[in-house]
């Protein structure tokens, strides 16, 4: 190891002592993932992919993946179902690909992996299969009735006696509806709102759940209670849900399959020994809110002991759809408990929540009155003057029948028995403040109400910390709207729509693969969409959907989702299964596209949505998301081996590319379209400048910049704006626009008191204003980007190689970014002192990075050795695995 440095100082021992590489490292295989996910149950794909990292700070240059149904044998290397013998690779993704794979079986695996001829293997984990097929099915669909205008949601009771000792039981169960399943009056599992939403009938999501500790000797009772969801939408809104093709009472069909310690196998499956009766919740509603009457109550309707005589048979039904597969993703949980900061009491009957941040998901009540009382529970995301609910800003697209179903308000009917707690079961609201009115007494304390911040479960995979109290806010904001807006699908919004919109999504791929392990989001959404996708390759502009949104809104500039997500995966994961299980998709959309627009032109699309002040020219904006989609086709063809295809594509994002710069760029003021700024950073963002012009393009986005004195653009142009600056040689100028905090900029909402992202710049707009939107989220991708210097490499992606290109920008001090990736975590972060910046980056097992740096001066402070190569002044530097410091001046 060679040490170079100019001053010896305190910072600079700091640094040999905490960037001093060990000598003696290891290679040691961790998190094991199958399918993506920890040890998962109801696995039915034929080849699932294993993935692990390594630490220990040695890299891998072979692996051996072995497969056996006994953990015993496997411990002993004995891979009795698969091995994919030794393989010569620093790859931390394998697909199995052995004999095919039983139904409801366990399956161990582990990894041997080797370093210089010195190999360590790996614990062991486990995949559980599920039904495999679906001849597998074993219950019947059954419903209680056939009425879709019935209000109460529905009970089903199904008693069994069990006399023999139970080695493992496993129910699979899938709903069209929403669901909640108990033994013994415990509930299953710890999901919300299961199964996640689908186009209902083109696929369907089954759920596996260990029950083996919930059975008992004797008598045992499985409880069912069904939700409608977006199944059957009773509520009325301008997308039409409730006009649903689909649309019918919720149903269900499930097996519970127990296997004894004698070898033995019994199914108790959905049959017509099932009874059903009508719930307490007489109200149910995905879009607004769920109504209770406690006075309904039936204890023990899911324990053994109680009588059902009242109750009736079950009817069979009909199955939704003919394709029903296993959901495996990250669950919807109850993540967080937040507690009230404030309360006030306006009166014995009115009192008003605060629960100090605007999250998605439910409160719940704890309250005791007279039977027959009224409580409403109104969530509500900002409150009027008078200190009370105020839902003019989310209830626009609400289109009520009558005032039975109030938005984002809950009802409550007392029994008057005791002190009563109500939570929703089968809704979620966007909200920060809750209201409560009854009509007659109650007696509340700050106590009586704790809210529970609900989203897909996926785990946190990156951080970023600053000098910059704005900027830390910003990025907990955006965070914060991210997961507001995750629910087995990504939304728009939690409150006024929860509507998967296409736009919104693309933009925040990058926010959301930064900071989340959301792959299995993804790819489940990906599946949404070929469901979705008409004949001729045209998409909805919001996914799932009813039917609407085929015909607005689903240009170009929005529905490009189709390529983009799949791209973003490749990139983070270095994993081409979601591209090939797309590239039909990706391609029927870009010759449709094409036979439309045969000019490599085209105007389909919304165009850069809510602008400040500017707007860009739209057929500019939709010309560029066309040639994105036609050369991620083409780069996906040659991924793929597809080698017509990519010469074919290529041709054609070149013919698109040319097309965009004969009509928009003005080569004689070095602009494109009017010279706005989402018209010259998109341009420069999505590789349409060409490589002489760019320098003198950004230049001109610069001075525009400058002169305008803020930003100014729309959706579109917040993914490219602060990107294209950074990226082309103006990266103070992109932190001064991402750090204000006047109007209009992120900081600007976070100073009036912003805890997620707002859908509008303005705080006091007409319209277009709630207080919880994704879109312009590409704000924390950004500081990743922008100021960490973070981005995957095209050529060696899931960050096999890792490009760093840090900002040190002027006005912050200090910066940290770390990101999860495939081979482990990724860490850049700078700090300034008197004798400049100091550097540190981790590069973690198995990675390299290329270093960019500008400076004047690169002296390396410790890590291993390391050539920069200057040009001009900036150096570059090829980095292999591990710890480095850097005085950059």
């Amino acid at each position: 190891m060679r040490i170079i440095y100019k001053k010896q100082n305190t910072i600079l021992l700091l640094l040999l002592t905490i960037f001093c590489w060990d000598a003696k490292a290891q290679l040691i295989p961790e998190f094991l993932r199958t399918e993506y996910l920890k040890n998962p149950l109801g696995v039915d794909v034929k080849h699932p992919r294993f993935t692990w990292f390594y630490t220990g700070g040695a890299s891998q240059t072979a692996y051996e993946v072995l497969v056996s149904k006994d953990s015993l044998k496997l411990r002993n290397n004995s891979a009795d179902v698969w091995t994919s013998r030794k393989i010569k690779s620093a790859n931390v993704l394998m697909k199995y690909n052995g004999e095919a794979l039983l139904p409801y079986t366990k399956y161990f695996w582990k990894v041997k992996v080797w370093n210089k001829g010195k190999s360590s293997e790996s614990e062991i984990a486990s995949f559980e299969t599920g039904l495999v097929e679906s001849k597998n099915w074993r219950g019947n669909w059954i419903t209680d009735t056939q009425d879709i205008n019935l209000k109460p949601a529905a009970y089903f009771r199904r008693k069994f006696n069990n006399t023999k000792k139970i080695k493992s039981a496993r129910a699979y169960i899938v709903a069209a509806g929403l669901y909640e399943f108990f033994i013994n009056g415990e509930k299953v599992g710890n999901h919300r709102l299961d199964p996640a939403f689908t186009r209902f009938d083109r696929r369907n999501l089954y759920v596996t759940h260990d029950v083996t500790k919930l059975l008992k000797n004797g008598d045992n009772v499985m409880g069912v209670v069904l939700g409608n969801g977006w199944y059957n939408h009773q509520s009325t809104a301008v997308w039409h849900f409730d006009q649903a093709p689909w649309r019918a009472r919720p149903k269900f069909c499930m097996d519970l399959r127990i296997v004894y310690d004698d070898g033995s196998i019994a199914y108790i499956s959905s049959d017509k020994e099932w009874k059903t009766n009508l719930s307490p919740i007489i109200l149910n509603s995905i879009y607004t809110a769920e109504h209770y009457d406690a006075r309904l109550e039936s204890p023990g309707w899911n324990k053994p002991g109680f009588v059902d005589d009242g109750w009736k048979s079950v009817s069979y039904t009909t199955a939704p759809s003919q394709n029903i597969v296993s959901q495996q993703m990250h669950p919807i949980r109850d993540v967080k408990i937040l507690k009230p900061v404030s309360f006030n009491k306006l009166s014995d009957k009115n009192y008003v929540y605060d629960i100090g941040q605007n999250i998605a998901g439910v409160s719940e009540l704890t309250v005791d009155g007279q039977e027959g009382t009224v409580v409403k529970i109104i969530h509500s995301e900002r409150l009027y003057k008078n200190g009370k609910a105020d839902l003019s800003n989310i209830d626009y697209h609400y289109r009520p029948k009558d005032d039975k179903d109030p938005f984002q308000t809950d009802i409550l009917i007392l029994s008057g028995n005791k002190s009563e707690t109500f939570k929703p079961q089968f809704n979620y609201k966007g909200f920060q403040y809750v209201e409560i009115i009854s009509d007659k007494p109650i007696s509340l304390t700050k106590e009586s109400l704790v809210a529970y911040f609900m989203h897909s479960d996926v785990p946190a995979v990156g951080s970023i910390k600053s000098s910059n109290q704005v900027i830390n806010k910003i990025w907990e904001a955006t965070n914060n709207s991210y997961l507001s807006n995750l629910f087995g699908y990504p939304t728009d919004c939690p409150q006024r729509e929860k509507n998967g919109w296409t736009g919104d999504a693309h933009i925040a791929i990058e926010t959301g693969l930064y900071n989340f392990d959301g792959i299995t989001i993804y790819e489940k959404w990906l599946a949404d969409h070929r469901d979705e996708q008409q004949e001729n390759g045209v998409l909805p502009a919001i996914i799932p959907t009813a039917l609407w949104g085929y015909d607005w809104a689903n240009g170009v500039d929005w529905t490009s989702t189709i390529a983009i997500i799949p791209w973003n995966i490749y990139l983070f994961y270095g994993d081409k299964h979601l591209l090939s299980q797309s590239y039909e998709s990706i391609e029927k959309y870009v010759n449709h596209i094409d036979t439309q627009y045969p000019s490599g032109l085209t105007d389909w699309g919304l165009g850069d949505w809510i602008p400040i002040k500017s707007e860009a020219n739209k057929e500019l904006t939709t010309s560029i998301y066309y040639y994105v989609d036609a050369n991620i086709l083409a780069k996906s063809a040659a991924i793929l081996g597809k080698k017509e295809d990519q010469e074919k594509y290529t041709k054609l994002a070149n013919k698109i590319k040319s097309a965009i710069n004969a009509k928009f760029f003005n080569d004689e003021k070095e602009v494109y379209g009017s010279g706005l700024q989402t018209e010259l950073s998109a341009a420069l963002y999505w590789g349409i400048v060409p490589n002489d012009k760019k320098a003198s393009v950004a230049k001109k986005l610069a001075e525009r910049v400058e002169k305008d004195g803020r930003m100014d653009v729309g959706l579109l142009g917040s993914k490219t704006i602060l990107n294209a600056l950074s990226e082309n040689g103006y990266a103070d100028l992109a932190y001064g626009l991402a750090s204000r905090e006047t109007y209009p900029s992120w900081g600007w909402w976070i100073k009036n008191g912003a805890t997620s992202l707002y859908e509008n710049w303005k705080i006091d707009a007409a319209s277009d204003i709630s207080l919880n939107h994704i879109m312009f989220g590409e704000i924390s991708a950004w500081f990743y980007k922008g100021i960490g210097g973070m981005f995957p490499d095209e050529g060696e992606p899931g960050f096999k190689n890792i490009i760093l290109k840090p900002n040190f920008v002027k006005g912050l001090n200090e910066f940290e970014a770390k990101h999860i990736g495939p081979y482990g975590e990724i860490i850049s972060s700078w700090k300034r002192n008197d004798d400049g910046v100091v550097y540190q980056i981790t590069i973690p097992s198995g990675s390299t990075a290329k270093l960019v740096l500008q400076g004047k001066s690169v002296s390396v402070l410790t890590g291993q050795k390391t050539q920069f190569l200057k040009s001009g002044e900036i150096n570059t530097a090829t980095l292999k695995s591990g710890k480095y410091g850097f005085l950059i001046n």
